[in-house]
């Protein structure tokens, strides 16, 4: 085992990858000499050069557009978008094109292209950087979306979806990125098909993803020193959801508390407990409870941030009151 951060995870995952396969290069804003705005591929252009570590102009759906043609074409591209939200900018190329294509073309024409984002707030950058807009594109067919939350997932789950025939979303918590934690030396490609039993417990079920697993990790802590035993799943991959996971863990502990940093209205959080309702209503022993961002824009002031995101103390009020 070795200390590693979030963020060294990702640019071993991209590395190994590109060492892998001549098809894959990576391409962004600043992804090559500046080092990704996150420091995520500090170093890759001195290592594999410009041919595979290609900057490119800021505009969004000339650079997406151009990662669909590169797979169109055989390549395996990664493609960096600095934040969620100027992903809304290829939102045309990203919906229209990457994940339509097969469908359109009667099966002939698979987009095998990753594209990478920062998603998340908690870093006081203010309404315009700071959304966690995943389960919108959650909502699309024809993509798969992926959202580590571990060391482990950062390095593998790249390496995976690389090796997916079609589109695959990757979203990268920026709480997340300087967290460290132990690696396994031999780390390699890990599922992106399945959620994960990140804490087992008996008498509720916490479900989380990405940045908001430590949350609810630190919730269950807390639940534990007052009696409660909470089961805490990481989704891990919002689409296709794995509701068997969630339901194999509501028949264990009947009730669900959903911790979601995307708005609450027509949220993930609603299509989780949507279809628990539809498939598992007579397990419950209590209303589900959700706990997301306060329906605003994201403040940029540090404590009004932390008031409007799902806090550790949120989800704890939030299970007391499903076991009552």
């Amino acid at each position: 085992m070795t200390k590693t951060t979030y963020r060294e995870a990702l640019r071993e995952g991209i590395r190994e990858a590109l060492k892998e396969d001549d098809r894959v290069f990576l391409m962004g804003e600043d992804v090559g000499r500046y080092g990704g705005c996150f420091g995520v591929s500090l170093g890759l252009l001195e290592e594999f050069g410009p041919e595979r570590i290609r900057d490119t102009p800021l505009s969004e759906s000339a650079f997406v557009g151009a990662g669909i043609g590169a797979a169109l074409g055989g390549m395996r591209p990664i493609v960096e978008i600095m934040t969620v939200n100027f992903s809304l900018l290829a939102l045309d190329q990203i919906m229209n094109n990457a994940a339509t294509l097969l469908h359109m073309s009667g099966g002939a024409l698979n987009v095998p292209l990753v594209i990478r984002m920062t998603t998340g707030a908690g870093r006081q950058l203010a309404a315009q950087h700071s959304h966690s807009l995943e389960g919108w594109y959650a909502h699309i067919p024809g993509l798969k979306v992926i959202t580590p939350a571990t060391v482990e997932d950062a390095r593998g789950m790249l390496l995976t979806a690389l090796r997916d025939p079609d589109p695959v979303l990757l979203f990268e918590h920026g709480s997340l990125y300087n967290v460290p934690d132990d690696l396994a030396e031999d780390a390699g490609a890990v599922d992106i098909d399945h959620a994960a039993l990140r804490r087992s417990g008996k008498d509720l079920t916490i479900t989380a993803y990405g940045g908001t697993l430590r949350t609810a990790l630190a919730a269950a802590d807390e639940l534990a020193t007052q009696g409660v035993d909470a089961e805490v799943i990481d989704l891990r991959v919002l689409r296709p959801l794995d509701e068997s996971a969630i339901l194999s863990s509501l028949a264990r502990t009947h009730r669900l508390v959903i911790v979601d940093e995307g708005w609450r209205s027509g949220s993930l959080s609603a299509e989780i407990a949507a279809r628990v309702a539809e498939k598992a209503l007579y397990e419950l022993d209590a209303p589900i409870e959700r706990v997301c961002t306060a329906e605003v824009p994201i403040p940029y002031a540090k404590q009004l941030e932390e008031a409007a995101l799902p806090q550790t103390a949120g989800v704890v009020a939030a299970a007391k009151r499903a076991m009552c």
